[in-house]
């Protein structure tokens, strides 16, 4: 019995050593249900549709990924492909949001586009063929806080990467912008018709006050929590407030092309991005079986060595045949060990090669940006650099247009009455 007992305990090591040849079982993943934003039961006011402006995402790179290749491979982050991504995710964004039918206009915008009535910002923390995850947050013109850097995250429906050519192309994470548009309309939904109306007044203000400090500054105020309230508001017929309508307007304008660049930008890499995805979808999945195999067989292997050295002799003293069988079935088990080991170690060298694949499908992908001509009272403007560098080259137009239009009033402009609550007397529009 003795004999038994001991010889069983041998052939569990070898069990375990025979086990590394059969890898690991990888849980089948299944098609995602197709999620639509929510669409609107009415129509809704005009007074009380907002726009919404998307900036670019933060791309997420931390210091050492940036010079670091070894970096870029152990945390997956590589920076051309990041800042296109910066771009091409908010504009998957974009999308879902004005598919609602929930907003007004809807653009994804520069950081230095500021006054808007919603804008929603963005930082990727992960992003591969695999998942997504973003830190979310949203704001009103108000400062009031819609969503506070709350966390996305979502695996890639393989659906979409399974679709037929000729099918309509869906994001792999579409339903993580469905999450986030549904989102934002509860927070739309919580507040009053006099807020949301409020917001898209503060919105005009800001953009005045910042073009013309002074007088629109002493409009308004703010508190330490970013809050603002409007103090006063200009008469219905104040000439200076119309003509810095007149140039938002053309801020508008300007924006719209921007955000068209972004749309075409999107347009152009589509295709080749959505390639990278699904490469880098298999990839990942090929990675993280081998890292996981790597991982079971080293381990496996190393116990099965350890029961064959450390298992105690069961054979009692002169039984030739016990001490014959029992030294065999040790050998056994510690050259299956030893083979899961390398097997292991062969496993993991897989992975890096992996890893280095995934980094050459990333480096390859590249994003350029065309200058833009715009026409802007019978002056013709090139703006060069990047999309982000026109729009501060535009602002920069904006101010020398309001000193030409307006001689540069400094003197106070035409006051309406006092606002004393967020319901206060409306400018003009």
């Amino acid at each position: 019995m003795r004999h038994s007992t001991g010889l069983l305990r041998i052939y569990t090591g070898l069990l375990l050593a025979s086990l590394l040849a059969g890898g690991c079982v990888t849980q089948e993943e299944r098609p995602q249900p197709k999620l639509a934003p929510i669409q609107p039961q009415a129509e809704i006011p005009q007074s009380q549709l907002l726009d919404v402006g998307v900036r670019l995402f933060d791309p997420g790179i931390p210091a050492d990924v940036l010079t670091d290749s070894e970096q870029q491979i152990k945390k997956g982050i590589f920076p051309d492909l990041r800042r296109a991504e910066s771009r091409y995710l908010a504009m998957n964004l974009r999308n879902t949001l004005e598919t609602s039918g929930q907003w007004a206009a809807v653009r994804v915008i520069p950081d230095m586009a500021q006054f808007v009535d919603v804008i929603v910002t963005a930082r990727i923390v992960e992003s591969n063929g695999k998942y997504l995850k973003l830190d979310v947050s949203a704001v009103d013109a108000t400062g009031r806080k819609w969503i506070d850097n709350k966390r996305y995250e979502a695996v890639a429906d393989i659906a979409s990467y399974h679709d037929a050519p000729t099918a309509r192309p869906r994001d792999p994470f579409q339903n993580l912008y469905v999450h986030i548009a549904d989102d934002l309309l509860a927070a739309r939904q919580k507040m009053s018709v006099a807020q949301l109306e409020n917001v898209h007044r503060m919105a005009d203000m800001r953009f005045a006050a910042d073009l013309a400090p002074d007088p629109y500054h002493a409009y308004l105020s703010a508190d330490r929590q970013g809050r603002y309230t409007v103090t006063r508001l200009p008469a219905q017929d104040d000439p200076l407030y119309t003509r810095i309508d007149g140039i938002r307007q053309r801020d508008f304008a300007l924006i719209d092309t921007v955000n068209d660049y972004y749309s075409g930008f999107s347009d152009t890499i589509g295709e080749s991005y959505a390639a990278w995805r699904r490469d880098s979808y298999d990839d990942i999945n090929e990675y993280e079986k081998l890292k996981a195999q790597s991982t079971t067989r080293t381990a496996l292997g190393a116990a099965a060595i350890l029961a064959a050295i450390f298992v105690p002799s069961q054979c009692s003293g002169g039984d030739y045949n016990c001490e014959r069988i029992e030294s065999a079935v040790r050998g056994v088990a510690g050259a299956g060990g030893m083979m899961g080991i390398l097997s292991g170690l062969k496993k993991r060298s897989d992975a890096k090669l992996k890893a280095d694949g995934i980094r050459e499908l990333a480096t390859s992908f590249q994003a350029e940006v065309a200058p833009q001509v715009i026409e802007v009272e019978g002056r013709t403007l090139r703006l060069t650099g990047t999309a982000e560098d026109q729009y501060e080259e535009w602002r920069r137009l904006l101010h020398t247009l309001y000193k030409e239009e307006t001689g540069g009033v400094t003197a106070p402009a035409t006051a309406g009455p006092a606002a004393t609550s967020a319901t206060g007397a409306q400018p003009k529009n």
